[in-house]
């Protein structure tokens, strides 16, 4: 039996498969498209670097924000999920500090991480997060070594679901599993892939993303302590209720999008500032009415509306979990088209500058389409990207249709929560 075909009957195992159903989903057409996928990625593997030992595949999943658009920046509460999209990769140790990373539809990557200090001219690069998460698990006392890695990723780039955060978590998971004992804490590895996306990428970001990505299923998150999040976890089957998560890409390039979104919590901790305090975690709604004048002539009529759009939004997330607590779905649906109208209204993150309006034509659509039965809302940062629709089962073949129609074959992606973060499966 050759090398490939001795790693690939792993994939055949039961225990394997019941792992692989608990990642993407129980169907029997969707484990046997997972097996084939993996299979794929050892062959990729063994062209590129041989057959050798030690290999595991390493995934981290995609995020689904549901609410708390932009709100922790500024420490506030978010309501997110972990979905069926991951970066996967399979990777095996180097007795050196070269990493050779090999991702489909990329130029083939090397680095060494004897230094991984931050490199201005890797900004912008899986190079910069590759060094960034190394560096990260080294100051925070983990062994890190070279490793070569065959990758692949269903989290596409500009989809919305946060393909960066996907791969920093993955990255953990491969200097954790390879190095060390794989038991970092779900926490750490957000805040370790945050401080690369911050200090190597070079792109601003709060930890929403990369801390639903690592931490796995539905959960809220509380950020008003920054270093010491509050995580809880929420049981809700939405297709049990009878609503799919569909998620609508428009197109919109992410390109050149980081000033608009360095521009949200800068403004927001502008008018924090006029308070006297940091972000705008404890500011009240009225006192922003009190102050609005003032606020006006200190920042802007923006800012100030980003700053309502805030306090809004922190105070309805718990209002959102009580309601899926309590089983209020139409509640909760609710609420989240109020969170939209307050992203659309105050936040104003729909329109991409140069006059794209993609992701204003989804939401109307989505609202004619679903009559209000059902929710839509922009999804994560904006400008450019995706939507977020709560879709009733029987309209999602429609739903879906149109949307392809409009904005391009595959532009729809339906849903699971996936209920773990990063992963591993040994061969």
């Amino acid at each position: 039996m050759s090398w490939l075909e001795e790693k690939s009957e792993v994939l055949k195992r039961a225990d394997t498969e019941a792992h692989l159903r608990n990642l993407y989903g129980a169907e029997d057409d969707v484990l046997r498209r997972q097996q084939a996928r993996y299979r794929g990625l050892l062959a990729r593997f063994q062209e590129s670097f041989g057959p050798v030992e030690g290999l595991a595949f390493f995934s981290a999943p995609g995020r689904t924000e549901i609410g708390g658009n932009h709100t922790d920046h500024n420490n506030g509460r978010v309501l997110a999920a972990s979905v069926n999209l991951d970066a996967l990769c399979a990777a095996a140790p180097r007795a050196d500090n070269r990493v050779r990373f090999h991702s489909e539809g990329y130029p083939e990557l090397e680095l060494d991480l004897t230094d991984t200090a931050p490199r201005p001219e890797e900004e912008g690069t899986t190079a910069a997060l590759i060094r960034g998460v190394a560096d990260g698990m080294k100051q925070a006392g983990y062994r890190i070594g070279g490793f070569d890695a065959a990758v692949t990723s269903t989290v596409a780039g500009g989809s919305g679901l946060s393909s960066s955060a996907a791969v920093e978590v993955m990255l953990t998971g491969v200097l954790d599993g390879l190095f060390n004992r794989f038991d970092m804490p779900f926490v750490q590895r957000a805040q370790i892939s945050r401080r690369a996306e911050n200090l190597h990428f070079g792109k601003p970001s709060g930890l929403l993303d990369q801390m639903a990505s690592a931490a796995g299923g539905l959960v809220t998150v509380d950020f008003e302590d920054d270093a010491h999040p509050r995580v809880e976890a929420l049981q809700y089957d939405f297709a049990r209720k009878g609503y799919a998560l569909v998620v609508v890409g428009t197109g919109g390039s992410h390109a050149d999008l980081t000033d608009h979104y360095a521009a949200i919590p800068q403004e927001m901790k502008a008018v924090a500032a006029c308070f006297g305090k940091k972000t705008l975690r404890g500011v009240t709604e009225g006192e922003l009415v009190a102050r609005a004048g003032a606020l006006r002539q200190a920042t802007s009529d923006r800012a100030v509306m980003r700053a309502f759009h805030f306090v809004r939004e922190n105070e309805r997330v718990p209002r959102q979990v009580a309601a899926l607590k309590e089983d209020r779905i139409e509640d909760f649906l609710r609420l989240i088209r109020e969170s939209g109208r307050s992203s659309f209204m105050y936040l104003q993150n729909i329109y991409a500058p140069g006059g794209d309006q993609s992701l204003s034509l989804a939401l109307c659509m989505a609202e004619s389409m679903l009559e209000g039965d059902g929710a839509w809302r922009i999804h994560g940062g904006g400008f450019a990207g995706t939507t977020l629709n709560f879709v009733p089962a029987a309209r999602v073949d429609a739903f879906v249709s149109e949307m392809d129609k409009s904005f391009g074959p595959g532009a729809c992606h339906v849903l699971n929560v996936r209920p773990c973060g990063a992963d591993r499966i040994l061969l």
